[in-house]
């Protein structure tokens, strides 16, 4: 007969509870004033200045916003510099009470826009600059099942689409047209355009539930290019590809040299949904996000690479050397 040793169940307690103290003092120890953590970073560029924006981690309560920090030359970031207390998007501004995610910034007819994610659902808010206050009617796009990491792409002849994540079967890309007056999605052109496949690099695990998001998408010689990242967030394999199309709505053709930004070529875990934007020298980056370290996921680093899209190869490329991460100067 097994009699039950208070002394040692005791021991056990003291010791896990020793534990999770031990690892969150490391853990604080080793969060950098200095070092930028944004989650589902994008980076927008107005007269010569370039706004950092992303899905807040670490020292602020979950759910209050939208930071954003601004530079000159990518190297020196100062802020939070927001128009209400470093915020970009506060809440209480616009629809959502917590889930702030994957932001995205765009000028649209002399006004500036933010589409972002809250409660699991997309919305739209405007501002007169790209610092905020962004702010909505408190309403979000209408959708029959929940949708996040929207992304607005205009093309050369003057229609909007929407580019986002459905929850449905999975994580699953999706695209649409939308009013011009971007209240809303024409639902006839709702298209599907990337889901994840099993035994490939999407989805490493094999999940049911397989994930592709973070859609970015651009236009070169006639060619429409997103770039999208697969796996849960939380998977050191979490990583970038691409597709390609002749047309914004698909169909799209997987690239077979993706991913092109994962933990094999960089070494680190958890490399992706970011954005592309271009340097000052008319050079395309891509700005993402990486895991905190090999051990822990968040809060999630912010960092910047060099990307190349070879149009005779149909394929990107990117610049390994040029990876780095994002520091800011005041705080």
């Amino acid at each position: 007969m097994k009699f039950f040793n208070a002394k040692l169940f005791l021991f056990l307690i003291i010791g896990i509870i020793t534990s999770i103290l031990f690892s969150s003092a490391l853990v604080a120890q080793e969060i950098s004033e200095n070092q930028i953590y944004l989650a589902d970073p994008t980076i927008f560029s107005d007269n010569g200045i370039y706004y950092l924006y992303g899905t807040k981690e670490v020292n602020k309560i979950p759910g209050e916003g939208f930071l954003v920090y601004t530079s000159s030359d990518f190297k020196k970031w100062e802020g939070p510099m927001g128009a209400t207390d470093g915020f970009a998007l506060k809440k209480g501004d616009a629809y959502g009470t917590k889930g702030f995610w994957a932001p995205q910034i765009f000028k649209y007819q002399d006004k500036f826009y933010m589409a972002y994610t809250a409660n699991e659902n997309i919305a739209i808010a405007s501002s007169e600059g790209p610092l905020g206050p962004f702010k909505n009617d408190g309403k979000a796009l209408e959708a029959s099942v929940k949708q996040i990491d929207p992304f607005v792409f205009f093309d050369d002849d003057g229609k909007v689409y929407l580019y986002h994540v459905r929850l449905q079967n999975g994580n699953r890309i999706f695209a649409a047209e939308m009013n011009t007056d971007l209240t809303g999605i024409k639902p006839e052109t709702l298209t599907e355009c990337i889901s994840g496949e099993k035994n490939s690099w999407e989805n490493t695990v094999n999940s049911e539930w397989s994930v592709t998001e973070g859609p970015t998408v651009i236009k070169q010689d006639n060619q429409y290019i997103m770039l999208y990242s697969a796996n849960d967030f939380r998977n050191p394999n979490y990583a970038v590809g691409f597709a390609t199309s002749s047309n914004p709505l698909g169909p799209w053709k997987k690239s077979k040299s993706s991913p092109i930004i994962s933990k094999d070529i960089l070494k680190i875990n958890g490399t992706g949904h970011g954005d592309i934007f271009l340097d000052g020298d008319g050079r395309l980056n891509y700005v993402l996000h990486t895991h905190f370290s090999e051990d822990i996921v968040g809060p999630r680093k912010t960092a910047i690479i060099k990307v190349d899209f070879k149009s005779q190869k149909n394929r990107f490329e990117i610049e390994p050397n040029s990876f780095r991460y994002l520091y800011k100067t005041k705080y």
